[in-house]
């Protein structure tokens, strides 16, 4: 772990997590998960569905009127697919807002360092080479592949001779590309499985059922966790390495420590989901522009209003083309596309080019 640091010491930047935004994005969440859990094809009652969620809390027995159709519904499909939008949300946004906080840059992304595409990969050939159901497995195969697209991605930034981070990111998008070449390479070699990995390439939470997610909750808790307790660290690193060392911060161990576990939730959520980009992108850059610049806001607030983004995203996919459904990554990119050229365009406009 890092060297402690005296409170007295650590430069303050404006922001900082305070009750009023913290309890919007938590009122937002929850408002957005009920919504998600209320719409639908089937029509469902609200005081009934709120009625039958209370009664699944240990210890509480209270009729909901609901049948026992209604109910399995509720409970074995909604229920998850909408846990399951906000667990991936929170974890791709909390990744994003990580990946920022270390390298200084706000277009810093799961998707654009290698680390979506290496835990594509992983995930890809665990379904391809594993028999059976490899749901115990794809989490690990996932990380590990993050983990190698990050590092590849650094390492060919660093033969490259660049010390900026545009170098790293071009890097990024040259390993995110090969990753994805071998990934469908080995996509065409199992003909029998395509068509599964082509709907969890394109991204959904629609078949995610509750043993899967609670497979993966630790390693999402783990992440969340450690990132989270970073935050002052990486507003520390923000007044550059320099003045961090002299703080008693190590720059290199908590830089390492943060992707980790940015890889890790990436991990998470794409052997959850599949392949949802944007989010990383779109979401920390919101929090910034209402609640400040403090990672110690960043964070815990990115993880929230990433949960909220995609559980909106899932309704608009299971609503717009209705009785069909529109794959989850092709909603964000509706909406992440022209985010992120406003962004570029914003970066642009401040550097004066």
């Amino acid at each position: 772990m890092s060297a402690p640091v005296r409170s007295s010491t650590v430069p303050r930047r404006a922001g900082g997590l305070r009750p009023v935004p913290l309890s919007v994005a938590v009122v937002a969440l929850l408002a957005s998960m009920v919504a998600g859990l209320l719409v639908g094809a089937v029509h469902l009652p609200a005081r009934a569905v709120l009625t039958e969620l209370v009664d699944l809390l240990p210890g509480v027995h209270v009729d909901s009127g609901l049948t026992r159709l209604e109910r399995n519904l509720l409970v074995e499909i909604r229920l998850p697919r909408v846990l399951a939008a906000a667990l991936v949300g929170g974890l791709l946004a909390i990744a994003g807002a990580g990946y920022q906080g270390v390298f200084r840059n706000p277009l810093a992304d799961p998707y654009l360092l290698g680390a979506a595409a290496g835990a594509g990969l992983g995930a890809t050939a665990t379904i391809v080479f594993l028999p059976g159901d490899p749901a115990a497995t794809v989490p690990v195969a996932a990380f590990v592949g993050a983990l190698a697209g990050v590092a590849l991605a650094y390492a060919l930034g660093s033969a490259a001779g660049g010390r900026g981070t545009s170098t790293l990111l071009l890097a990024g998008v040259a390993v995110s590309a090969f990753l994805s070449a071998v990934q469908t390479f080995l996509m065409q070699r199992d003909a029998q499985e395509l068509q599964r990995i082509y709907s969890w390439v394109l991204g959904g939470v629609a078949s995610v059922d509750g043993p899967r997610l609670l497979a993966v909750l630790p390693y999402a808790g783990i992440s969340v966790v450690a990132l989270v307790l970073h935050g002052r660290l990486l507003d520390v690193l923000g007044v550059g390495d320099d003045e961090a060392t002299t703080l008693g911060v190590s720059a290199r161990r908590v830089r390492v420590l943060v992707l980790v576990a940015a890889s890790l939730a990436t991990a998470t959520a794409v052997a959850v989901g599949g392949l949802i980009g944007f989010v990383g992108i779109v979401v920390p850059h919101v929090v910034r522009r209402l609640a400040g610049t403090s990672y110690r806001a960043v964070l815990p607030l990115s993880l929230l209003g990433g949960a909220v983004f995609l559980v909106l995203a899932d309704i608009l996919a299971r609503t717009v083309v209705s009785p069909g459904e529109l794959p989850l990554g092709v909603v964000t990119a509706f909406v992440g596309g022209p985010f992120f050229v406003g962004v570029l365009r914003a970066m642009r406009e401040r550097s004066g080019l």
